[in-house]
């Protein structure tokens, strides 16, 4: 493990946090939180992103396309896709980042 915020929880907006699990240069591992409502924001990054919700409901937005997925899902984000999401019911999302997103150290 690398990087000063390693373990520790980082508020990315009302009700939602995220913590870098682990990281190494070509893949990075962080569990993101969300209470009932929060919202991950649209974006994009140059990052694939592999998202499993390990918890909770979230309505999920890739381009123009909005879907609700639950406990047990996960789906591939390619690089430079708008996505985001709300939190339907309070919950977690793991995401796999290739390579590393060096903006969360």
């Amino acid at each position: 493990m690398t990087g000063s915020k390693i373990g520790q929880w980082v508020v990315i907006g009302e009700g939602a946090r995220r913590k870098v699990l682990s990281d190494a240069p070509d893949l990075m591992i962080v569990e993101f939180a969300f209470d009932k409502g929060a919202v991950g924001a649209m974006h994009n990054h140059p990052h694939i992103q592999d998202t499993y919700v390990a918890s909770g409901r979230f309505a999920f937005t890739m381009d123009d396309e909005t879907f609700e997925i639950g406990p047990g899902d996960s789906m591939v984000i390619p690089t430079m896709v708008m996505h985001g999401c709300t939190a339907l019911e309070s919950g977690s999302l793991i995401d796999s980042f290739t390579p590393r997103r060096d903006d969360f150290l």
